[in-house]
């Protein structure tokens, strides 16, 4: 070639190096994807409530990249007391949320519980008062939060337990969110009692021996697959959790 040419000898040819960005794209490891976490943090003293947050895990684990943790709140009343009040015998399967430090570790809540006096059971009041630390300094702040309830009459308070728990998320600056009437045309049928509002899910107890119908435990599902659903959408991109 000339003294001006622009091309290489074939004896002088230019290593591949660590630098080249095609080997940089084969070498580079594959990121792997996190699940974001929902807690599903409940109270249930004769079973209900337990079953709704059962199908609120199904519901969320059904929605990629989302996963479903169940908890127990620390219950208040001695083991005396719940044998007098014949509440269900609790078992070892789902473990109790005895440390309000592991909140921090998950993108959002569903928290459940039965009313009492249009207002949620003292366990879950307890449990929230609880978590001063983390409201001192907001480490909640920002997070998606929904509740679902059980009451014992059809005026028991199925809307306004919600909206009287609304408040603990207020303080913590957490984000409430309701379901709406995204559950379709089962929000408007008036030929079967059922619990369940636009505020959350919900059922009737009665006197602790009624059974939770098909359409209030689909409810229950649909919540927990909408809550998921938000979860995912307003989740930052770099607070996912192992």
């Amino acid at each position: 070639m000339g003294k001006g040419g622009g091309c290489v000898s074939s004896k002088q040819k230019i290593p591949v190096s660590d630098q080249d960005p095609q080997t940089n794209i084969i070498n580079t490891p594959i990121p792997v994807l996190k699940s974001r976490k929902i807690f599903i943090i409940f109270y249930s003293m004769y079973g209900h409530v337990e079953l709704l947050a059962r199908r609120m895990k199904k519901g969320v684990d059904s929605v990629e990249g989302v996963e479903g943790f169940l908890y127990r709140v620390p219950e208040t009343l001695s083991n005396e007391i719940l044998v007098q009040m014949k509440a269900n015998r609790k078992g070892n399967e789902i473990p109790v949320m005895s440390s309000v430090s592991e909140l921090v570790n998950c993108d959002g809540f569903l928290f459940g519980f039965p009313a009492r006096f249009g207002c949620m059971a003292a366990q879950m009041k307890a449990f929230f008062d609880s978590t001063d630390e983390l409201w001192r300094d907001q480490k909640l702040a920002g997070l998606p939060a929904g509740f679902f309830v059980s009451t014992g009459t059809q005026g028991g308070g199925q809307e306004s337990t919600i909206c009287t728990a609304v408040t603990q998320l207020a303080h913590h600056g957490m984000l409430y969110v309701p379901i709406g009437y995204t559950f379709g045309s089962e929000m408007f049928t008036m030929d079967s009692i059922r619990g369940g509002s636009p505020y959350g899910a919900g059922i009737f107890s009665g006197d602790g021996s009624r059974q939770p119908t098909d359409t209030e435990l689909a409810l229950a599902e649909h919540q927990g697959k909408y809550m998921a659903s938000v979860v995912k959408r307003f989740a930052k991109p770099g607070n996912t959790h192992t």
